[in-house]
């Protein structure tokens, strides 16, 4: 099974700690990079190889990560020269890639069971499957609903459900054909084309534990929760 792991962001919301240091690797605990962490959770879920597509300090990821020999994975590269989105990478490599592979975020942090996404992705024949996580907001207002100068609906302070994109794709090499290499394709315009072709992605619903290392507040969390789902995280490490 082969991964690619889209590391090339600048993370410019997680500033300052990515001033000096690419966001993937960013330490959680102290002890561990979030990559180390996503490393040894594919090798644990049965990934052999991986791509890392790197572009902002792409060479300090290079230096930690190697060829992936300490994790007791193969890794190779892909170095983006100028942005290209969430799914331009791939596009990039996509002569190089099996017909299908996970594809993910490098600075998330989950106990997520990334071979099982795979494998549902496989079995599922559709073109993209996307790791959902359901999310609230609740809202500090009444809601109002109008028809032009008439009211026709309220709710006291309502609160929204609805389910995100946790940045953890399987992907078939068929849902990216009709795109060109080298120019920008984010994973908004890809999803929109599908659902137009009317050839939808799948969603694989997970419910576990999700961080998105986003914000300098997401970092915080991450930091003070990692203690207590270390091993949940990183089986035997």
């Amino acid at each position: 099974m082969h991964v690619v792991i889209l590391a090339g962001g600048k993370g410019v919301r997680l500033r300052p700690y990515t001033t000096a240091l690419p966001k993937p690797l960013v330490p959680i605990g102290e002890e561990h990079a979030i990559l180390e962490i996503v490393m040894r959770q594919l090798v644990s879920a049965g990934f052999t190889s991986c791509t890392l597509a790197i572009g902002h300090l792409g060479h300090i990821i290079r230096a930690y990560v190697g060829d992936g020999s300490q994790w007791g994975i193969r890794v190779d590269y892909a170095t983006e020269e100028s942005p290209l989105g969430t799914m331009g990478p791939l596009l990039t490599m996509l002569d190089r890639l099996p017909e299908n592979f996970l594809a993910m975020n490098g600075d998330i942090l989950t106990d997520l069971d990334f071979g099982d996404v795979y494998r549902t992705h496989v079995a599922s024949g559709a073109p993209l499957t996307i790791a959902t996580y359901a999310r609230q907001v609740s809202i500090d207002f009444g809601v109002l609903t109008t028809d032009c100068d008439r009211v026709v609906g309220f709710a006291e302070k309502p609160r929204m459900d609805y389910r995100v994109s946790m940045g953890v794709y399987g992907v078939s090499r068929t849902a990216l054909a009709r795109y060109t290499p080298g120019l920008p394709l984010g994973f908004d315009e890809l999803v929109l084309d599908m659902l137009e072709a009317q050839t939808p992605p799948r969603a694989y619903e997970f419910d576990g534990y999700w961080l998105d290392i986003g914000r300098p507040d997401d970092y915080d969390r991450a930091n003070r929760e990692f203690s207590l789902h270390r091993d949940m995280l990183i089986k035997g490490a």
